[in-house]
């Protein structure tokens, strides 16, 4: 079927395209040069050693442009007749299919940050009340840490298959159209995977952490609130708070609320981003399968 759709195109296509394939990476195409800028703009990201939610939110922004480019890119008829061209069933598939994987990423993420909302607001529903006793809190603040430990396990196990992914991503192409595709897969793929990874842990899953464990023994006790520490990300200083306060340290979490209120506009903040972003995704989803298809 690809082949007929390919045979249809004709020999004026096939000229162009050539000249396309010669052309576009040194060509002074604006579409080009503002993907080339978002693109930098994210590897940049990628190099900071910490990650905030403030630049969480700037990096899903900077997808969305980065795939507003790429939708653009894509309803440029030549690019169009490019893609056609060069791309067999086999490729088609893999297109479809990691973008499909993309998608459901978002989505990944978009139910975590939902679940934590959720339950954030069962803690601050007891909190509010103040008839809530304080089994009712420990209750709803041990479901919490629950959900959160849950989480953390299938962040792991969903952070393997991404880096299995961008691993298989390495198919060279002559294609500039294609390899702004993939360039853009791979990107996303990395930032999908901070914002996994600061949902979970900011510091990731290091290979140290049972060293880290040691010598966290070997140091003297201190009477430090965790949450109290500015290098820790909005989820992890509501963890460190309320495993407090079930445990009986008031002390500890004498910023809880606070720190509730700063976890929910984070989240929010997210959300809107992931969701955003998964729309343009979906966009650019259909376009390639309109492509295809005709």
């Amino acid at each position: 079927m690809m082949h007929e759709k390919m045979a249809a195109i004709g020999k004026n296509t096939k000229s162009s395209c050539h000249l396309r394939s010669n052309s576009l990476p040194s060509a002074a195409h604006p579409l080009v040069s503002q993907f080339e800028g978002n693109l930098q703009r994210l590897k940049g990201s990628e190099a900071t050693s910490s990650l905030s939610s403030s630049s969480l939110s700037h990096k899903l922004n900077d997808m969305q442009d980065l795939h507003d480019c790429i939708d653009k890119l894509l309803q440029l008829p030549i690019e169009q007749a490019t893609l056609a061209q060069t791309c067999h069933d086999k490729l088609v598939d893999e297109l479809l299919e990691r973008s499909l994987i993309l998608l459901e990423i978002c989505s990944t993420a978009e139910d975590f940050l939902l679940q934590s909302k959720e339950s954030m607001h069962k803690l601050q529903s007891v909190i509010r009340r103040k008839r809530g006793n304080e089994t009712e809190f420990e209750v709803e603040g041990a479901k919490y840490l629950a959900l959160r430990k849950m989480m953390k396990k299938k962040i792991r196990k969903a952070v393997e298959n991404l880096k299995a992914m961008k691993n298989e991503n390495n198919d060279s192409s002559t294609s500039p159209v294609l390899s702004f595709l993939k360039e853009a897969e791979a990107i996303t793929l990395s930032s999908l995977e901070c914002l996994l990874l600061f949902i979970s842990d900011p510091k990731g899953h290091s290979k140290n952490s049972r060293w880290s464990a040691i010598t966290k023994l070997m140091q003297p006790k201190r009477e430090v609130c965790d949450s109290q520490e500015p290098n820790k990300n909005e989820f992890v200083k509501v963890d460190a708070a309320l495993q407090s306060l079930i445990n009986h340290r008031p002390s500890f979490g004498e910023n809880f609320q606070s720190d509730m209120e700063n976890l929910k506009m984070c989240i929010q903040d997210l959300e809107m981003g992931v969701e955003q972003l998964s729309r343009k995704l979906i966009r650019n989803r259909v376009t390639l399968l309109n492509i295809f298809n005709h």
